[in-house]
């Protein structure tokens, strides 16, 4: 399949099932708020460096965890017990960002996560799509993660520990929300063993896009998130 060429004056994607063997269904573009909406919607995200243009992917198969299949494990219920964790919605979402694109991780030379990544998913924020958890230990962040929420889909996009469990932590409580919210899934992107340890799965395309439009007929949670949890 060919990869092809956005035009900056036009917002519109090509059909997500259209991607090539690697995912790539798209090259250029930019990252306005209203073609980071229209790509979320379709199912297509960003993932790029700095040594490249902007990439927009849809890959099959996709990662999916469902908020109440979140696996929680006895050794992670001693954790929940045993520390003394503060968790907040949209607090310090610009940190979060931050963390998350200055930690490296194993293969990587260089984050994904761009100052123009950053600023647009900051520029989400403001606007109300994008949502972050993070976790407090003494009244420090030693943990969080960040992502888009459109309909009743999040998609996460990336999290951070510096504290050991932290970022599993986050991801519990951001399930247990969304589960009482009715949310249908998160959106994991691409497989790691760590989030297939917590209870995603990978699905074909097709039917994730069926999953994703049953979803978005739902009206989205639009503005601040203000859940504080304390335990």
């Amino acid at each position: 399949m060919p990869v092809y060429q956005l035009d900056k004056d036009d917002i519109g994607f090509p059909d997500p099932q259209l991607a090539n063997e690697e995912g790539i269904i798209a090259v250029g573009g930019d990252l306005s708020v209203e073609r980071l909406l229209e790509a979320y919607a379709l199912g297509i995200f960003p993932w790029y460096d700095s040594s490249s243009p902007i990439l927009w992917w849809s890959p099959n198969p996709r990662l999916l965890l469902k908020p109440q299949d979140f696996i929680l494990r006895k050794s992670f219920k001693r954790v929940l017990k045993k520390q003394n964790f503060k968790v907040f919605f949209d607090r310090d979402f610009e940190k979060i960002i931050d963390y998350c694109g200055n930690i490296s991780r194993n293969g990587e030379t260089e984050t994904w996560i761009t100052p123009e990544m950053k600023s647009a998913y900051i520029q989400l924020h403001h606007l109300g799509w994008a949502h972050s958890v993070a976790v407090y230990e003494d009244q420090e962040l030693v943990g969080g993660l960040y992502g888009v929420s459109l309909g009743k889909a999040f998609f996460g996009e990336s999290m951070f520990f510096k504290k050991r469990d932290a970022s599993k932590v986050a991801l519990y409580y951001l399930c247990r929300e969304l589960h009482q919210w009715g949310f249908h899934f998160i959106d994991a992107q691409v497989e790691t063993n760590h989030m297939l340890s917590l209870g995603a799965q990978e699905i074909d395309r097709t039917l994730f896009l069926k999953y994703l439009e049953t979803a978005l007929a739902a009206p989205t949670c639009l503005g601040k998130w203000t859940q504080e949890i304390e335990y």
